[in-house]
């Protein structure tokens, strides 16, 4: 129990002594991967969920030790599921590049913490519908080639070297604008992921 305990304080003091402060200038660069769940939402209700993998990298400059602005390029696959009666299933398959722009607030006493808000320009790059296995390319006047959307997130860091660490985060995505021209009705993506990034600062 005595070299646990001791063990524990260890790990504790290299934690505090392994912290970092960044100085205003900083720039660290995250490229990750991350599986996703997104949903489409009408007037009524969320559609069921599609699962896809997330990918981007993500930079951030540091204006002092608590704050730094985010941005990058993130791909995503947004749409929703839909099922008619018991047994046929529509799918709208829409990938997404995104950049964020986001105020990233570091918080803890290490700094290791991170809460991350701000808005997402996001582009569509491709948009398929399936139904039951069978899949067609959308036309380009079913949907708006450009969304607007609220994202958000919060993250840890661990810090392996000076100069390089691993984050582990959940990013959060709510759409702001209508991606529907084919109808009247009012759509908007919405969703979320779970992230592993290296964090390389330069």
């Amino acid at each position: 129990m005595k070299k646990i305990l001791l063990s524990l304080v260890a790990l504790a003091t290299f934690g505090f002594v392994n912290a970092q402060s960044r100085d205003k200038g900083t720039i660290e660069i995250t490229p990750k991967i991350g599986i996703s769940s997104f949903a489409e939402q009408n007037e009524e209700n969320f559609t069921n969920s599609n699962s896809g993998v997330e990918l981007g990298v993500t930079v951030d400059y540091y204006f002092n030790n608590r704050w730094s602005l985010r941005s990058g390029l993130v791909a995503d696959k947004m749409g929703g599921k839909y099922r008619d009666g018991q047994s046929f299933l529509y799918e709208d398959q829409l990938n997404y590049l995104s950049i964020p722009i986001n105020a990233n607030w570091h918080f803890g006493s290490t700094r290791k913490w991170n809460l991350n808000f701000g808005l997402s320009p996001s582009f569509l790059t491709s948009a398929k519908f399936n139904a039951n296995g069978t899949t067609i390319k959308l036309p380009k006047n079913a949907l708006e080639s450009f969304q607007l959307g609220f994202s958000y997130g919060i993250g840890y860091k661990i810090e392996i070297t000076e100069k390089f660490g691993l984050l582990i985060d959940a990013q959060f995505f709510n759409g702001l604008t209508n991606i529907n021209k084919a109808t009247d009705e009012r759509i908007l993506n919405a969703g979320y992921s779970f992230n592993l990034g290296g964090v390389i600062q330069l």
